[in-house]
């Protein structure tokens, strides 16, 4: 929950966001082995976070807000999963939702929500069920409740960031509204310490240890009607919705990516010792060390570059939303994912390569680096991407507005 001692500060500029993003990813870095190995809640650093006004970077100007582009957010998440991918994680669902208010929400709901997340609120889900035959079904329930109210039942997990959030972005069917497998899907915005919310702390995944991604419980919560929005607004029109939301994971992977191979570097020039074949005398001088080195950057390098491409594209949907734009920007989207997935998933488990048998030790954890990437990047098949990409190369297909593209 939010417990910031003063209102948190408003970012002005795409220069101001980045340099905050740098400014803190220095902190969180120097302590992100430790709350990884020891399953420390970034309890303390989520505040910092909000505090420095980031988590308000995409409101709308005319509320207020810096509404920076997409291709800055994907930056300053870059930035900061370099230094702890957990905690970039952390907003991920925060800044989609604000996209949920921003093309589905009324006047009032978008000025309300708006005015809590520039004071320092935060959002996260709790969208994702067990038992359903895909991860799409949704089971959670709205229905008429009493006095007016409507009441909201159902059972979700995976819910990152719900730990730390003052409010939970609850996706559900509305019973009271009809549409394709029971109802219509909409966005209860409910506040995480109302009565019959119940989260746990039960995130066990091997990586992203501390994102707080447990299982969230609505026991007969009654929710206003002001509180819901519709879903359909975001993904029945080309508004670069699903891009936006990819894009940061992009980002996500791409950090921990350069994170990875930052930390591999560092630990060759001042800890590993050079193979005594390579006839030099530091492990840094070693030339097939620096020609893996070499290709390592390269991967890396283009992870990024694919990513600011990406960015720019999501950008032009942002600016003035169509069907082409919003087409090439999932394609773009899509082609950064995959290579950032590679990047993050091969450097992680190249860094023991170069750095030798010493890089092993349980006490440096520097297999976080591949936990966290063999973890995020479970969460959106790449392989369903690259076929996306192959059928609008081949056929001339259209990629989906499901909103994971």
């Amino acid at each position: 929950m939010t417990s910031l001692a003063a209102p948190a500060r408003v970012i002005a500029s795409a220069d101001e966001a980045l340099s905050a993003a740098t400014e803190l990813a220095g902190r969180f870095a120097a302590g992100a082995t430790a709350r990884d190995r020891d399953r420390r809640l970034p309890f303390a650093e989520i505040d910092e976070l909000s505090a420095s006004g980031l988590l308000a970077a995409t409101v709308p100007a005319r509320f207020g807000g810096a509404d920076l582009p997409p291709s800055i957010l994907a930056e300053v998440v870059r930035r900061l999963a370099a230094a702890d991918p957990s905690i970039a994680q952390i907003p991920h669902s925060h800044f989609v939702y604000l996209n949920v208010l921003r093309f589905g929400g009324t006047e009032e709901q978008q000025a309300r929500y708006f005015a809590g997340v520039l004071a320092g609120g935060r959002i996260a889900n709790a969208q994702s069920e067990r038992g359903g035959r895909t991860v799409a079904d949704v089971a959670t329930t709205l229905a008429p409740g009493a006095d007016g109210a409507l009441r909201l039942d159902g059972e979700k997990f995976y819910c990152t960031g719900s730990l730390f959030a003052d409010t939970l972005a609850v996706l559900a069917r509305s019973t009271d509204a009809p549409g394709a497998d029971g109802g219509e899907q909409v966005i209860a915005f409910v506040p995480a310490d109302a009565p019959g919310v119940t989260v746990v702390d039960d995130w066990n995944g091997m990586g992203q240890r501390t994102t707080g991604s447990g299982t969230v419980r609505f026991d007969c919560v009654l929710v206003a009607p002001d509180a819901v929005v519709p879903r359909s607004p975001a993904l029945s029109e080309p508004t670069g919705y699903g891009a936006f939301a990819q894009l940061l994971h992009v980002a996500i992977d791409a950090g921990i990516a350069r994170g990875a191979l930052d930390a591999a570097a560092e630990f060759v020039r001042t800890k590993s010792r050079p193979w005594f074949e390579a006839g030099v005398d530091r492990a840094d001088a070693d030339p097939l060390v620096i020609q893996r080195f070499g290709e390592l950057t390269v991967t890396v390098r283009a992870a990024e570059a694919a990513l600011q491409a990406a960015g720019h594209a999501v950008d032009t949907v942002f600016d003035g939303p169509g069907t082409e734009s919003a087409q090439e920007a999932s394609l773009a989207v899509a082609t950064a994912k995959v290579l950032a997935d590679r990047a993050a998933t091969e450097v992680s488990s190249a860094l023991f390569e170069v750095s030798g048998t010493r890089s092993a030790g349980e006490d440096l954890d520097l297999h976080r680096f591949w936990r966290d990437a063999r973890t995020h990047t479970l969460h959106d098949p790449v392989r369903f991407k690259v076929w996306h990409l192959g059928r609008n190369t081949l056929q001339g297909a259209a990629p989906p507005l499901h909103g994971v593209l």
